[in-house]
């Protein structure tokens, strides 16, 4: 169990036991900010960078203070000024290029890049970012980073030997933005590899880019790793390796079919948990979330349990993304109170 938790609990919180809730990252963009997009992108329009800048300042205070508003004791702005996790990297990487867009599924197009030659580190991807959210917000601030492994898996590689080389290249370049952001005063880092579960054989990959990721990175810095879409069987327990604090699951959306992974061999690491599913665009009830906490506290103790929604929500409509994050903070809030009255009596000690 990580240490460097507690930082997060809130003065003067009501409870005893403390659930830690926060959102992975992306979050409904205000229509408004997209329209204000695509007059920055229109050659004709007199909408210049500073109005694009104030319109994504604008947007990010919005979201930083609505997740503020439900009640979460970490937030994110919502990535306003993201665009993909992929996209927005590599636009900020020395190596990439782009060449337009290409088809992944259905009427959907990602502007995959190319890595054309050896990645360099030039300006910080998100510095500014976290200190603007950090200003406005009066709550701990966590920052999503997409992991190496999804950079390079998700790319075009015309430059490096392989995905391998590639991957521990641009880990190298994720610790040293770490490093900036925690001397900037980032307490909570989340590295996002969806890739990881859908190609579960380079899992020693990751955790070597993982180890070159946290090289250096003070114990107060609270590191997690969000991993979702896939097969977490042929991934575990080796994900209990790998040099994080917390492992951040996608388990709703499936049911918890697969939370029997977790139980054995003993899961000995923090718990971020989905307990809201971010692709059914209705707000589970504040009773279900509550059932879909108590299924974590059957893998670990109150004390290692995280409660987010399963992935980011950033496709749902806006109104049901905040009845979702309400009703979240809402059912921690009442599981704690059940854990002090010994209602609940969690399984995993």
């Amino acid at each position: 169990m990580s240490e460097n938790r507690e930082q997060f609990r809130p003065p003067g919180h009501e409870n005893d036991h403390f659930l830690l809730t926060t959102v992975v990252g992306s979050y409904p963009k205000p229509s408004w900010l997209n329209r204000a997009r695509d007059l920055h992108e229109d050659p004709e329009s007199e909408f210049d960078d500073d109005d694009w800048r104030e319109a994504q300042d604008d947007a990010s205070r919005l979201i930083t203070n609505e997740h503020e508003r439900a009640g979460l004791d970490v937030i994110v702005d919502g990535e306003m000024r993201r665009n993909e996790m992929v996209e927005f990297f590599a636009h900020r990487i020395d190596g990439y290029e782009f060449n337009g867009p290409v088809k992944v599924w259905g009427h959907n197009y990602f502007d995959k890049p190319s890595v054309t030659d050896e990645v360099e580190y030039d300006e910080s991807w998100l510095v500014s970012e976290y200190e603007f959210t950090a200003d406005v917000a009066d709550r701990p601030v966590k920052v999503p980073i997409t992991g190496p492994y999804t950079l390079a898996s998700w790319s075009f590689n015309e430059a490096y030997e392989d995905e391998e080389a590639l991957a521990y290249d641009l880990a190298d370049l994720v610790n040293e933005e770490i490093e900036k952001l925690v001397a900037a005063g980032a307490r909570y880092i989340q590295i996002d590899e969806p890739a990881l579960a859908t190609t579960p054989d380079d899992h020693a990959i990751v955790g070597e880019c993982l180890e070159r990721i946290v090289s250096g990175i003070p114990d107060d810095v609270r590191i997690g790793l969000h991993v979702c879409y896939g097969d977490y069987s042929r991934i575990y327990p080796e994900l209990l390796d790998y040099p994080v604090d917390e492992l951040d699951l996608e388990l709703a959306n499936g049911d918890y079919d697969q939370l029997d992974v977790f139980k054995d061999p003993e899961f000995t690491k923090d718990l971020a948990l989905g307990v809201v599913d971010a692709h059914v665009a209705e707000v589970e009830s504040v009773e279900q979330i509550e059932e879909n906490i108590q299924k974590g506290l059957e893998v670990v103790p109150p004390e290692r349990l995280t409660v987010s929604p399963d992935c980011g929500v950033k496709l749902l409509p806006r109104e049901v993304a905040y009845g979702k994050m309400e009703n979240l903070v809402t059912a921690a809030r009442n599981v704690e109170a059940k854990l002090d009255t010994g209602e609940i009596t969690p399984d995993a000690e």
